[in-house]
């Protein structure tokens, strides 16, 4: 959700994302020759003040810092993209939107502020504006995974499960490493009942990412409700140790998003503890 930073470079404003070359764009040219070097300086030291909150886990102060980033730098879409993206992290989805409206209004090809603001829109299940922010990131990189793996999570909402599952493995194939859209295409295989692939899928990434929660939550619904009761506490003394949050179900169906059936299979498994 954080792809988007802002890089005060030197005398430059420009767009730092993943997969994007460190090109000045018309606007950042125009901003340097507007601003002064100290200007910049000072631009430099705040964002890096807002990295710091937002890697704390302080998302009110990291909103301040870019408030006031705003304040010197109003023309740069960055700059508001990462503001909405710490109002999204406080649940103040609305005020984020505005933030991804301004951003995309300043910069309306740049694929970033659209894919946060379908985050926005997704938490609000506006799923049809979501999927709609999601294409138009790919209609900008065909190759995007994480506009892949939103817009699979968007169709999850609908319950449109195999567009989903579709999604996912589009997004994991483009980033083999993106462990999180190969979680997600577990979850959405074990919901259609493809539960044999999708235990499988769940072992090999835990096998990869030993420390990887979601999926040893995950592994301990299934196992148990499979009868592998030894491997399923196994799993789960793992998962509460590395995030404790798998033991509120509501977090889980609400805010993490597992499917139907797989909440329903960790239900099983926490009422019987």
């Amino acid at each position: 959700m954080m792809r988007l930073i802002l890089a005060l470079l030197s005398v430059l404003l420009i767009f730092v994302s993943s997969g994007w070359v460190n090109v000045p764009t018309a606007i950042a040219q125009e901003q340097s020759s507007t601003y002064t070097e100290a200007q910049l300086q000072e631009g430099d030291e705040l964002a890096a003040k807002a990295f710091t909150a937002t890697n704390a886990g302080d998302f009110a102060t990291a909103e301040g810092y870019w408030t006031q980033l705003i304040e010197r730098f109003p023309d740069n879409p960055a700059i508001w993209s990462n503001r909405g993206n710490s109002k999204i992290s406080q649940n103040k989805l609305q005020d984020a939107i505005a933030d991804f409206n301004k951003s995309i209004e300043i910069a309306p090809n740049a694929p970033d502020p659209f894919l946060n603001r379908g985050t926005a829109l997704e938490g609000l299940g506006q799923w049809e504006d979501a999927i709609a922010d999601y294409n138009r990131v790919l209609e900008i990189d065909p190759n995007d995974a994480m506009a892949y793996n939103n817009r699979g999570n968007a169709k999850a909402g609908q319950e449109h499960w195999e567009e989903a599952i579709a999604d996912y493995q589009k997004a994991a194939d483009l980033a083999p490493n993106f462990a999180f859209a190969r979680a997600n295409y577990a979850i959405a295989l074990y919901q259609t009942g493809q539960k044999d692939e999708a235990i499988r899928t769940m072992k090999n990434i835990v096998r990869k990412y030993p420390q990887f929660p979601d999926m040893r939550a995950a592994l301990t619904a299934a196992l148990w409700e499979q009868g592998k009761r030894g491997e399923a506490e196994s799993n789960w003394v793992a998962t509460v140790g590395l995030d404790s949050r798998y033991k509120d179900l509501n977090w889980v169906k609400n805010v993490r998003r597992w499917s139907p059936a797989m909440v329903a299979a960790l239900e099983k498994f926490l009422k019987l503890q």
